[in-house]
């Protein structure tokens, strides 16, 4: 398994994490983490309805010092 493409947005408001995220997205293959970092806790909220919206899976969520650590795998549907 290769490493999660990393997409910084510490520091930024909703919606630009999720915004950065699915910029990133674009042009991956089906199968392919990323792993978002981001300050605002809406991403949270955002990234799950995200995915919902592009056929992806949220891996997993976790959270230190402030910091979200959001993973997500890109579904069968491209994002272009």
């Amino acid at each position: 398994m290769t490493e999660a493409i990393l997409v910084d947005a510490r520091g930024h408001r909703c919606p630009v994490p999720s915004l950065r995220l699915r910029k990133a997205m674009t042009g991956q293959v089906s199968g392919a983490r990323l792993t978002l970092l981001a300050t605002d806790p809406m991403a949270r909220i955002d990234v799950p309805y995200l995915m919902g919206e592009v056929g992806g899976t949220v891996c997993g969520i976790d959270e230190l010092d402030g910091v979200l650590r959001i993973t997500v795998e890109i579904g069968a549907v491209p994002i272009g």
